[in-house]
C-alpha cells in the first residue's frame, strides 16, 4: 500500500448559481515532505467546519484506484489526483476491505479510519454539474477520513503500514450502505455502534434509526 500523491489547499470563494461559496475542495498536489498535525496537513484548511474538518476528519483519503471508473464514467479522461478534495490519494485501501478503526503508519504519522465521506453539494461545484453528489454516494466509492493519533511527517510515495485491524469488522462501505442502499440493515447498525472508532454523530444517528425515531 502506498500513498500515492499528497494534496493540499486553502479555502477559495467561487460563484456557483450566481452567489458566493467558499470551499476548501480545490487541493493540489505538493512535493517533498509535510507535517501531518491532529486538524490538518500543514498548508491545508476547510472552508466549513461544521462538515467537514476537525479531530475525526483531519485528513480525507481517496483510492487512486477509483479513477479510471470516474474517467470513464464522467468523460474526463483528464482528471488528476485530487479532484475529489482527497488530502491523499492511495494505493491498496479499498472502502470494503478498510475497517473503520483500522489504524495505519504513514511516513512518522500514525493515523486511524473513522468514517466515510458523505458528499455534499461542493463535489457539484468542482465537477460543475448537480447530479455529482447522488452519483457519488450510489457508486459507495465514498473515500475515508483519518483521525491523526500521532503526528509526523508524510511525503508522496511512503508505504502505508497496517498497524492493527480493527476486529469488529465493520468496513467503510458497510457504513456507506447503511446510509445509502441498506438503510433498513438493522442487524448491520446494531454491529456498527459497537466499534468504538466510530464517531458519536454516526452512532447516534443508527440509535435513533433503531429505536423508531
Amino acid at each position: 500500500m502506498k500513498l500515492i500523491s499528497m494534496n493540499v489547499g486553502l479555502p477559495r470563494d467561487v460563484i456557483w448559481k450566481g452567489r458566493k461559496v467558499t470551499t476548501g475542495i480545490f487541493k493540489e498536489p505538493v512535493a517533498g515532505t509535510v507535517r501531518l498535525r491532529k486538524l490538518n496537513l500543514d498548508g491545508d484548511r476547510q472552508a466549513d467546519l461544521t462538515v467537514h474538518g476537525g479531530p475525526e476528519k483531519a485528513v480525507y483519503a481517496y483510492p487512486s484506484e477509483h479513477y479510471p471508473l470516474w474517467r470513464s464514467e464522467l468523460g474526463r479522461p483528464g482528471l488528476t489526483w485530487g479532484m475529489f478534495g482527497e488530502n491523499f490519494t492511495t494505493d491498496g485501501l479499498l472502502e470494503n476491505k478498510t475497517n473503520i478503526g483500522d489504524t495505519f503508519q504513514i511516513g512518522s504519522a500514525l493515523l486511524m479510519v473513522t468514517q466515510p465521506r458523505m458528499p455534499c453539494y461542493k463535489l457539484g461545484i468542482k465537477f460543475g454539474r448537480d447530479d455529482l453528489k447522488k452519483l457519488f454516494l450510489k457508486s459507495l466509492r465514498s473515500g475515508f477520513y483519518f483521525s491523526v493519533l500521532e503526528e509526523g511527517e508524510v511525503a508522496a510515495e511512503d508505504e502505508i503500514k497496517l498497524m492493527a485491524r480493527d476486529p469488529n469488522n465493520i468496513t467503510v462501505e458497510d457504513i456507506t450502505k447503511l446510509y445509502s442502499t441498506e438503510k433498513y440493515n438493522d442487524a448491520l447498525k446494531r454491529r456498527a455502534i459497537e466499534v468504538e472508532a466510530l464517531p458519536d454523530s454516526w452512532r447516534h444517528y443508527f440509535l435513533k434509526q433503531l429505536s423508531g425515531q
